[in-house]
């Protein structure tokens, strides 16, 4: 997911607002500091039997984490082929899960988020995984007014 967000989604979005450089710092500094929670409850406290790998939770986990992405990815081409060259004005996304939810997007990542914390199983990607829910599903309830 960082890979794709920080990488490869702003070689594909048009030229859109101006991000504010407090959001900014706000978001590369949770980012930074997700990433070490994340990644030093998993390697140096969370511990797991030998097949855990081959177990329901984090098979489905993995599952649901990989579903999130695809969502969130496809929601993210719509919108960004919501509008032609030069083309202003508010639209509707229409298509995938726009069709059932109006924050395809937001969704995608939700459940993307909660995938990873059945997989891990961890306190640490619990709260993450709500924090994502807390914080996109704002946004997705002010994009949907």
């Amino acid at each position: 997911h960082v890979c794709y967000r920080a990488l490869i989604f702003p070689f594909l979005i048009r030229q859109g607002k101006p991000t504010p450089f407090f959001t900014f710092v706000l978001a590369l500094l949770f980012c930074v500091f997700n990433g070490y929670l994340q990644g030093r409850s998993l390697s140096a406290y969370a511990k797991y039997p030998a097949d855990w790998l081959k177990g329901p939770y984090f098979i489905i986990g993995f599952l649901g984490w990989l579903i999130g992405m695809a969502i969130n990815i496809h929601s993210d081409h719509i919108l960004r082929n919501l509008r032609k060259p030069g083309e202003t004005g508010y639209k509707i996304p229409r298509g995938g899960m726009f069709e059932y939810v109006s924050g395809a997007n937001f969704f995608g990542e939700i459940v993307e988020w909660f995938g990873f914390a059945l997989a891990c199983c961890t306190f640490q990607s619990l709260a993450f995984a709500l924090c994502t829910l807390f914080i996109l599903g704002s946004r997705a309830k002010q994009h949907h007014q």
